[in-house]
C-alpha cells in the first residue's frame, strides 16, 4: 500500500532536477543546430523532451545580468515588481527579492516537496532561507575562481555569515555535480523533491579541465556570421567589465580562442550534467523526475564586436530552456515565444502546484498538450536605462536611449528581420517600407513598459527627431 501511495504521488507531482547555468547562450547545444559544441547529455534530454528555443530574458537593470535574471526565473515576476530598493539601478535592487514574494521552491516547499539546493544563489539570503530545507556546497557570490569557490555548508538560520564561509578547490561544475548527485544517491523520504543545481560555468574565467580545454581546436573554431571587430555605436555600456575581457577593436584570433575556450566549459557541464541524469537512472527515478535545464542569460564572445551579456542582441537575451519527464512531449523543438518569467508557472502546471496570485508569467503547459501555438504574442527585454527591445518573433525592434545617469548610449533603433537574418546583422530600421512594422513594434513595446512599471515606462520609445 504504501509503495502504491508513492507512486501515485510521483505521478501527480514529480521529483524535479531543476539545473541553470550560467551564461549558456540559447543556441550553443548541438541538437540546437551548432555544429561545433559538443554537448551529447543535453542533446539527450532536448531528444527524450521538449525545447522551447525561442525563451528570452526579462533583463536587467545592472551588469551583473545574472541576479535579476535568476529572481525573475524564481518569481514568475518583472524585476520592477520582484526586486526592492529605491534606486531601481542599485546593485541591491539588482539582487533582493521583496520579502513578501513568493518563489518557485518556497512555494514548493510550501506544497510538501523537499528543497534542496546546490550551488549558486546570486540573490538575498533571505529569500533562500525561506525557499529551501537543505543544501550544499551554497555559493552566495556572483562568480569566482573555479578552483577558488567560496561556499557554505546549509544553515537552518538563514544567517550564513561571512566567517562560516570557506574555500573549495574542487572546480566547480564537479563540486556542485558531486553535491546533487550525492543528494540523490542518499534520499530516502516519500515525498517528492525539488533539486536547484545552480551552476556558475560557463562564465568566465572559462579554465575548463583536461581533456575539456584541448577539445576544441582554436585555429579552426569558426566565426560567427555577426563577429565584429568592434560595435558601430555606443549601446550604453561598452567599458562594462566583461567587455574588457578582450582587445578592443577585437581581433579575430582572440575571438577564436575565447569561444574554445567557452565551448570547453559547456561540453565540460554537459559530462557533469550526465552523472546528475546516471544518478536518478541508478535510483530508479529518471522516469518519474521532471528535468528542467535553463541560463540566466546568453553572453557575445565576440559577436556584433561585444564580450559580455550587457545588450538585448538575441546571443544574449536568449536562452536554452529543455523540460523532460512527466507530461512533456518527447522529441519536440519549440519555437512559441516564452520569457523567462514562464518558466515558475510551467514547472507549477507540470508538478499540479497553485501559482502564487502575484505571479505574472503564463504557463508553457497548454502548448505542451497541443491546447494552443502560443502563449504570448510578443516578448521584451530590458538592459539598464540604455536598452529595451519587442519582438513578435520574426522583427525585432531595439531601442536604445542615453542615460542621464551616466552620460553614455545613443539615442536610435534597430529593427531586424529575424526570420531571414537571425543573427542580426542588417538593420532595416531606415527603409521607409519598414515604417509600419516599426510603428507597431513601438507600440507594442510602449504597452509592456506600462503594463511592466518599467522604469522609462514615461520615455518614448521612437527617438525625438529634430
Amino acid at each position: 500500500m504504501k509503495e502504491q501511495i508513492k507512486k501515485k504521488l510521483s505521478a501527480e507531482r514529480p521529483n524535479v532536477v531543476f539545473i541553470i547555468a550560467d551564461d549558456h547562450r540559447g543556441e550553443s547545444i548541438g541538437a540546437f543546430g551548432n555544429e561545433t559544441v559538443q554537448t551529447p547529455v543535453l542533446d539527450s534530454l532536448a531528444a527524450s523532451g521538449t525545447s522551447c528555443r525561442n525563451t528570452h530574458i526579462f533583463g536587467g537593470l545592472t551588469g551583473a545580468v545574472c541576479a535579476p535574471s535568476r529572481a525573475c526565473v524564481n518569481t514568475g515576476i518583472s524585476i520592477f515588481r520582484a526586486m526592492i530598493g529605491k534606486d531601481m539601478m542599485n546593485r541591491e535592487h539588482s539582487s533582493v527579492i521583496r520579502p513578501d514574494v513568493r518563489l518557485m521552491p518556497q512555494t514548493k516547499r510550501e506544497a510538501g516537496y523537499q528543497t534542496h539546493a546546490v550551488g549558486k544563489w546570486h540573490n538575498d539570503k533571505a529569500s533562500f532561507a525561506r525557499s529551501f530545507e537543505g543544501g550544499d556546497k551554497l555559493l552566495f557570490h556572483g562568480m569566482s575562481e573555479h578552483t577558488k569557490v567560496p561556499v557554505h555548508d546549509y544553515d537552518p538560520s538563514g544567517a550564513y555569515p561571512k566567517e562560516q564561509e570557506y574555500i573549495e578547490r574542487t572546480f566547480s561544475t564537479e563540486l556542485f555535480t558531486d553535491s546533487a548527485v550525492k543528494f540523490i544517491e542518499d534520499y530516502r523520504e516519500d515525498r517528492p523533491f525539488f533539486l536547484y543545481v545552480a551552476y556558475t560555468a560557463p562564465h568566465d574565467p572559462r579554465t575548463a579541465p583536461e581533456p575539456y580545454a584541448s577539445m576544441y581546436d582554436k585555429a579552426a573554431i569558426p566565426l560567427p556570421p555577426n563577429f565584429m571587430r568592434e560595435h558601430p555605436f555606443d549601446t550604453g555600456d561598452m567599458m562594462v567589465r566583461d567587455e574588457k575581457l578582450a582587445i578592443m577593436p577585437r581581433d579575430e584570433g582572440e575571438i577564436r580562442e575565447h569561444i574554445a575556450d567557452y565551448y570547453a566549459m559547456i561540453s565540460h557541464l554537459d559530462a557533469q550534467i550526465g552523472r546528475v541524469v546516471e544518478a536518478l537512472k541508478a535510483k530508479g527515478i529518471y522516469d518519474d523526475t521532471l528535468i528542467v535545464y535553463t541560463a540566466d542569460h546568453g553572453l557575445a564572445v565576440g559577436q556584433h564586436g561585444l564580450m559580455g551579456k550587457q545588450n538585448v542582441y538575441e546571443h544574449s537575451v536568449r536562452i536554452p530552456l529543455i523540460f523532460r519527464g512527466p507530461g512533456v512531449p518527447e522529441n519536440k523543438q519549440e519555437l512559441a515565444l516564452a520569457s523567462n518569467i514562464d518558466i515558475f508557472p510551467t514547472v507549477a502546471g507540470l508538478c499540479n502546484i497553485d501559482l502564487p496570485e502575484e505571479t505574472e508569467g503564463v504557463s508553457l503547459c497548454p502548448i505542451f498538450a497541443g491546447k494552443s501555438d502560443g502563449v504570448r504574442g510578443i516578448v521584451c527585454s530590458v538592459y539598464r536605462d540604455t536598452q529595451r527591445m519587442i519582438t513578435d518573433g520574426r522583427w525585432k525592434l531595439i531601442r536604445y536611449y542615453r542615460s542621464p545617469l551616466t552620460n553614455t548610449g545613443t539615442e536610435r533603433i534597430q529593427l531586424f528581420d529575424l526570420l531571414n537574418d537571425p543573427w542580426e546583422t542588417q538593420d532595416l530600421s531606415a527603409e521607409p517600407a519598414n515604417a509600419g512594422e516599426i510603428e507597431r513594434l513601438a507600440s507594442g513595446l510602449a504597452l509592456w513598459m506600462q503594463a511592466s512599471s518599467d522604469i522609462l515606462q514615461n520615455k518614448p520609445v521612437i527617438p525625438v527627431t529634430s
